[in-house]
């Protein structure tokens, strides 16, 4: 991974820790969650986290009893964690889940424990 990769997932962290009201405990590294413009919410669920504290490869929840495996693809810029068609890209908090070629939905990363929009 490049590091300016490195760097855009480790601010994506820490944009989604800035993001817990004050008091709250922020999530394991790697536990978040997708809140989606179609009403959806999907948790994203670290198995592989880096020295970094980067998270690597996981498990979404894209059902309501289906989780797929996901893994970061270096990008330039940004992240994109891909899995069996479909895949995540996004810039800090701000995320597009793509179903597809051609369904795509705006969503907003937060901290695993935060809650819902």
């Amino acid at each position: 991974m490049t590091r300016l990769g490195v760097r855009a997932t480790m601010a994506s962290l820490v944009i989604c820790a800035a993001l817990l009201p004050a008091g709250a405990q922020a999530a394991p590294a790697g536990d978040f969650l997708l809140a989606c413009e179609n009403g959806r919410n999907y948790p994203l669920r670290a198995t592989a986290v880096s020295v970094t504290g980067d998270l690597v490869a996981g498990y979404l929840a894209i059902g309501r009893r289906h989780s797929a495996h996901v893994r970061l693809v270096p990008m330039g810029a940004g992240y994109r964690y891909a899995g069996l068609g479909f895949w995540v890209d996004g810039w800090r908090q701000e995320a597009v889940l793509h179903l597809g070629k051609h369904t795509a939905v705006n969503c907003t990363v937060l901290a695993g424990n935060a809650p819902p929009r």
